[in-house]
C-alpha cells in the first residue's frame, strides 16, 4: 500500500462573487463530453444570464487540425436542443477554438496569444479583473502533463485561475495518490475543482436543506428511528456494445465509489457548523472515516444475462468484452457506520445495469411503531427520487376515507414537475460549472476526501478482482437484479409491505 501523503487543513477559500468575468477554455473540446455536456452547460448558464456576453468568452483547445467554425459547426446540433438559433449563434460567436498538442509547448504559447486578445476585449470600460477557468474534459492519464503545460505557459500570480477536472480520480488508491501527487505541485487545493456531477443534481444539493432545515427529519435521523436506508441505482440498458471498455472499470467504480458514496455521505454527516465548503467537506470526510471495512461475506455481486424470452444479451454476448469475463454490473453492499448516530443501522447501496427501470433514489425506512393498536401497520419511508421526474414523498399511514375504520397507507408528495412547474432546475454540470465561476468548493471532492474513499473501496475491489476472485450471479437482463437480492434486504432491515396496498402516486377510488 502506498505511503499516506501528507495533505494540509486549507484555509477556507475565498469567494469570488465579484468576479464576473471569465476565459473559460474546454480542453478536449472536439471530445464528446465536450459536445454533450461541457458546452451544452455553459449556454445554460448564458441562456438563463448568468453568464453575460459582455463577461464571459468560451476557448476551446484540442489536438484536432479544425478552425472556429469547424467548432461552432461541430456544436451546434447540441445546442440547439436547448435554445432558439438565434440564442445559439450569439452564444457560438463568443467560442473560439486553438488547436495544438498536449504535451507540447507550442499549443500553449497560442492559447496565451488568444487570452491577451480576448482579455482586452473582456477589460473595455470595466475595473474588474478577468479570471481563468480551465475545464479538463480529458482522460486522466493527460491530466498531469496538461496541468504541468497550463502552470509553465499560462500560470500568472496576480490572475485568478481555476481547474476543473473531470473523474475518475484514479481506479484505486494508488493511482489516486500518484495522480494527486502530479497535480498537488502546480495548483493549490483553492484552484483544483475535482467534478462529481452528481453532487451539481438538485436532489442531491437539497439534501443539506432537507435534514438540517426541517427539526421534523432532522430529530428522526438516527439509529433509534431508522431502520435501513437503501441507496439505489438502476440502468435498464446494458454496455451497448461498451462492454470493453466497462470491463475494466465495473458497476462499483462506475457509480458507487464517487456518486452514491456522495450521496451517502451528505445523508449520514453531522450538522457541519456554517454552509462554508471546507465545514460541509471536513464532516464528509469525518463520516467516511468512521465506515467499517466491508465484509467479503455481506455483498451480492452479480453479471447481466440474457432476458427470460431472449430478445436482449447478455453482458458476454458483447463482442468487445473478453471471454469469460467476471466483470460485475450489479453490486449489493452494506455500510456499516461505526459512530453514536448510525451504529447498528443497515445501509445498503444497489446499482445495476440491464435492470427492470431507470432511475436513482433513497429510501429511508423508518422503524415499527410501538407494540399495541397499530403494530400492524406499515413502516413510515421516506423516499428521494434524484432521478427521473424529482420527487420527495413520504409513506405514511391513514384512516381509510369514509365510514371505514381500517388504514391505509398514503404518502404526502413533493413532485417538483408539479410544484415548481415555472422554476429553471439547472443541470448538474450547469450548476457545478456556475459554483467554480463563484469559487463554491462545497459540491466538489476534496483531497483527503478521496483519498478516504479509495481506502475503503480499494480492499474490496482487489479481492473482487484477484486471481481467485468470486464469480458473479447471473441474473436475468430486465429482471430487479440477482436472485437472492430481496433475501438480502429482508436480512439487512428491510420490511416488505405485505399485498397490494400502495401504489405511488396515489390511487383514487374507481369511478362507474
Amino acid at each position: 500500500m502506498p505511503a499516506e501523503p501528507p495533505f494540509k487543513k486549507q484555509k477556507t477559500p475565498q469567494k469570488d462573487h465579484e468576479m464576473s468575468k471569465y476565459i473559460i477554455t474546454v480542453f478536449g473540446a472536439s471530445g464528446d463530453l465536450s459536445k454533450k455536456k461541457t458546452f451544452p452547460a455553459i449556454f445554460g448558464l448564458f441562456k438563463q444570464g448568468e453568464l453575460k456576453a459582455e463577461e464571459c468568452r468560451i476557448v476551446g483547445y484540442a489536438r484536432s487540425n479544425m478552425t472556429t467554425e469547424d467548432l461552432r459547426s461541430r456544436l451546434k446540433p447540441f445546442l440547439l436542443k436547448q435554445g432558439d438559433e438565434n440564442l445559439v449563434d450569439k452564444f457560438l460567436a463568443h467560442v473560439t477554438y486553438v488547436h495544438g498538442p498536449y504535451d507540447e509547448a507550442s499549443g500553449y504559447i497560442k492559447l496565451r496569444e488568444a487570452y491577451t486578445d480576448l482579455e482586452k476585449e473582456l477589460a473595455e470600460n470595466s475595473n474588474k479583473s478577468v479570471g481563468r477557468l480551465h475545464y479538463l474534459a480529458l482522460p486522466p492519464s493527460v491530466f498531469g502533463t496538461v496541468c504541468g503545460q497550463i502552470k509553465e505557459n499560462l500560470y500568472e500570480d496576480d490572475i485568478s485561475t481555476k481547474i476543473i477536472v473531470e473523474k475518475p480520480f484514479g481506479h484505486d488508491l494508488e493511482s489516486s495518490r500518484q495522480l494527486q501527487k502530479e497535480l498537488a505541485p502546480l495548483f493549490s487545493e483553492e484552484e483544483l475543482y475535482r467534478i462529481d456531477h452528481y453532487l451539481g443534481k438538485e436532489m442531491v444539493k437539497n439534501l443539506l436543506v432537507l435534514r438540517f432545515g426541517n427539526i421534523f427529519f432532522n430529530a428522526a435521523w438516527n439509529k433509534e428511528n431508522i431502520q435501513n436506508i437503501q441507496i439505489t441505482f438502476k440502468e435498464p440498458f446494458g454496455t451497448e456494445g461498451r462492454g470493453g471498455y466497462f470491463n475494466d472499470i465495473g458497476i462499483i467504480r462506475d457509480v458507487m465509489q464517487n456518486h452514491l458514496l456522495q450521496v451517502l455521505t451528505l445523508l449520514t454527516m453531522e450538522r457541519p457548523v456554517s454552509f462554508d465548503a471546507e465545514a460541509v467537506r471536513d464532516e464528509k470526510v469525518k463520516v467516511l472515516k468512521a465506515i467499517a471495512p466491508f465484509d467479503h461475506n455481506d455483498i451480492i455481486i452479480g453479471q447481466y444475462g440474457k432476458s427470460e424470452d431472449n430478445s436482449k444479451p447478455s453482458y458476454l454476448d458483447d463482442e468487445t468484452v473478453p471471454e469469460g469475463s467476471k466483470c460485475i454490473t450489479f453490486a449489493a453492499l452494506n455500510f456499516k457506520i461505526r459512530n453514536e448516530r448510525w451504529d447498528g443501522v443497515p445501509i445498503v447501496m444497489k446499482a445495476g445495469k440491464a435492470l427492470d427501470a431507470g432511475k436513482v433514489e433513497i429510501r429511508i425506512q423508518f422503524k415499527q411503531v410501538a407494540s399495541g393498536i397499530f403494530n400492524e401497520i406499515p413502516n413510515n419511508e421516506l423516499v428521494i427520487r434524484v432521478q427521473p421526474d424529482e420527487a420527495v414523498y413520504f409513506k405514511c399511514n391513514m384512516k381509510t376515507p369514509g365510514l371505514s375504520t381500517t388504514t391505509k397507507v398514503t404518502d404526502l408528495d413533493l413532485t417538483y414537475a408539479d410544484r415548481y412547474k415555472d422554476f429553471w432546475i439547472p443541470q448538474a454540470y450547469e450548476a457545478l460549472i456556475r459554483d467554480a465561476l463563484i469559487g463554491d468548493h462545497s459540491n466538489f471532492v476534496r483531497d483527503d476526501e478521496l483519498d478516504v474513499s479509495w481506502k475503503l473501496f480499494t480492499p474490496l475491489l482487489n479481492y473482487l478482482e484477484g486471481k481467485d476472485a468470486p464469480v458473479p450471479s447471473i441474473y436475468p437482463y430486465g429482471s430487479r437484479g440477482p436472485e437472492n437480492l430481496n433475501e438480502y434486504m429482508k436480512a439487512h432491515g428491510y420490511v416488505y409491505m405485505k399485498g397490494d396496498t400502495y401504489t405511488w402516486p396515489i390511487t383514487r377510488p374507481k369511478t362507474e
